[in-house]
């Protein structure tokens, strides 16, 4: 498992819109951790926290522009 990883599925977040949907579109954390380490990342749940308190105002603010995101579960990433 990886933080480096964590910041990876971020950046696939930011930038691939239909990356982000399909993620989201699953309802429960264990099939969103699933599914993004089908898709070749190695993080967990704990490590997205972690890189999602590192995203500056600015990212937050891309982020809500375009695909809102920071619900993985409990507090974690999450795309409204």
């Amino acid at each position: 498992m990886s933080v480096e990883q964590a910041r990876a599925f971020i950046a696939k977040m930011k930038s691939d819109e239909d990356f982000a949907k399909r993620v989201m579109a699953i309802e429960d954390v264990a099939g969103r951790l699933a599914c993004i380490q089908s898709e070749g990342f190695v993080c967990n749940e704990a490590e997205i926290k972690e890189v999602s308190g590192e995203l500056t105002d600015d990212e937050l603010n891309f982020a809500a522009g375009s695909v809102s995101f920071i619900v993985l579960g409990g507090g974690g990433i999450k795309l409204l």
